[in-house]
């Protein structure tokens, strides 16, 4: 499936302002943008029960049921910033809207960049890993959880 990256980016500038992430996906009663983010393990609830979508984002909504994806979120990576070692839960389907070849993951030591291309792609992050971004810009993926 290709994904048309420039009218998901126009679909987002009707999101509210956020620093590093936002909810795409939330559970049934919960309306905060933010209650998405963080560590799953700080939650009431699993990353399974985020399914329903918290913005009026037609083509984004309809990429997210298609590639069946849950806990769905917009990601922005500050430059020259990087993760701990951690492993997730569940494996993380990425769409990249804006990276470029300072930006990478290292999984199991291995490194891997994902471009903005229109692809999604399916990172195996129950391995231990990192994210890294050694650039002077922004990096923006949508990140959900998928079986």
């Amino acid at each position: 499936m290709s994904i048309d990256i420039d009218r998901i980016l126009l679909e987002f500038e009707m999101l509210p302002n956020y620093d590093t992430q936002i909810g795409l996906q939330t559970v049934p009663g919960i309306t905060d943008p933010f209650y998405a983010t963080g560590r799953i393990t700080d939650k009431n609830h699993n990353e399974e029960d985020f399914t329903e979508f918290l913005f009026d984002l037609p083509y984004t909504n309809s990429i997210l049921t298609n590639l069946k994806v849950y806990r769905a979120r917009v990601m922005n990576m500050k430059p020259k910033t990087c993760y701990t070692y951690h492993q997730d839960w569940s494996k993380r389907l990425h769409i990249p809207l804006i990276t470029n070849e300072k930006c990478f993951f290292v999984i199991d030591d291995e490194v891997s960049r994902y471009p903005a291309n229109g692809e999604s792609y399916i990172v195996d992050t129950t391995k231990v890993h990192t994210f890294v971004n050694a650039s002077l810009e922004n990096r923006i993926h949508i990140v959900g959880c998928i079986n």
